[in-house]
């Protein structure tokens, strides 16, 4: 059997991190060729809309899994928002928050950018551990606030009259101007996060991303865990100074953390053999560690192509539909 070591492992998790970076960077090229095309009075766009860019629709794609739930179908109007949402909840069920750690552009990118800040200052700054506390529950109260707005007090007549609006139709095209048209202030406000990031270990995604207070929770109750085995380890708690959300790993025996984002970044850092690993509880051997990264990649895949071979990833609106759409765009933003 061909085995794989940690330290691989932990370089082929930057690998898959940065080539999903790149992909989407350009589908959001692609994306916003189409949307140019149309704006220039373009018969015919030179290329087709992507769907994948709908993944930055989260909370149309939790009013879509509403509507679902309630109505049993999918909305036509950018389905693949649902689809790539449910395809995470799954990657999540299975593997943990592992989409954070292995595929979230935002995440690479707050993890690129404490090792640069890590690089310049020498150092991470840290913050007060009754403080850290109250900023990790920011995430989860906007979580909440989500969760209680539309899957609680969403009636059912509005899921459908949101939905049909066009302003859910063109919200893909809002969010491009997101990126490509920002104001003064939210300049100002990236400007800040990055600083911050650059200061602190994944500043977003450990206090304000209610996307990942999700995925947390709903990995809870998967099968994976890291897991040490207290006779083999030294103390030497590499593994809590390399985790980069600052869990004790050293100290448990199994981290049952939301914050665990199944990075394998600890076991990459065990000086020794088999002291830490990723996998299940009912699995009492050593465990490959490529078992747990295949498990995640494939999970997200598997929704990916679900969604595809079901007819649910691309929408209903036509070329036709985005020229009489787009002009209304600035008036649908207020």
């Amino acid at each position: 059997m061909v085995t794989i070591s940690a330290k691989s492992v932990s370089t082929l998790r930057i690998v898959v991190q940065w080539c999903f970076l790149l992909w989407v960077i350009g589908m959001g090229i692609r994306f916003g060729m189409f949307v140019n095309a149309i704006q220039s009075g373009a018969a015919v766009p030179l290329d087709s809309r992507p769907p994948g860019v709908e993944g930055f629709l989260p909370i149309g794609a939790l009013t879509s899994l509403k509507y679902w739930l309630v109505s049993g179908k999918i909305h036509p109007v950018h389905p693949a928002a649902l689809v790539i949402f449910l395809s995470i909840l799954l990657m999540s069920l299975l593997a943990r928050k592992s989409f954070c750690s292995w595929l979230c552009p935002v995440g690479t990118i707050s993890e690129g950018a404490y090792k640069l800040g890590r690089l310049l200052f020498g150092r991470n700054m840290l913050v007060w551990r009754w403080l850290d506390v109250i900023l990790r529950c920011i995430k989860y109260l906007l979580l909440l606030l989500f969760v209680k707005f539309i899957l609680l007090d969403m009636p059912a007549e509005a899921l459908g009259g949101f939905l049909d609006a066009p302003y859910w139709a063109v919200s893909d095209v809002k969010m491009l101007h997101f990126f490509t048209r920002m104001s003064g202030t939210t300049m100002v406000i990236l400007a800040t996060l990055a600083l911050l990031s650059l200061c602190h270990k994944m500043f977003w995604c450990r206090y304000l991303c209610p996307y990942g207070a999700l995925l947390g929770l709903v990995g809870l109750v998967g099968p994976f865990k890291i897991r040490r085995d207290p006779a083999g380890c030294t103390g030497c708690q590499r593994c809590s100074s390399a985790c980069p959300s600052s869990l004790s790993v050293h100290s448990r025996t199994a981290i049952s953390s939301p914050e665990c984002t199944g990075c394998l970044t600890c076991v990459a850092h065990c000086p020794e053999r088999n002291v830490l690993a990723m996998q299940p509880v009912f699995w009492k051997r050593p465990l490959a560690t490529w078992v747990f990264p295949a498990v995640a990649v494939l999970a997200f895949m598997a929704g990916i192509g679900a969604g595809m071979v079901s007819g649910h990833w691309h929408g209903s609106l036509s070329y036709d539909d985005y020229q009489r759409l787009i002009p209304l765009v600035p008036y649908l933003s207020h």
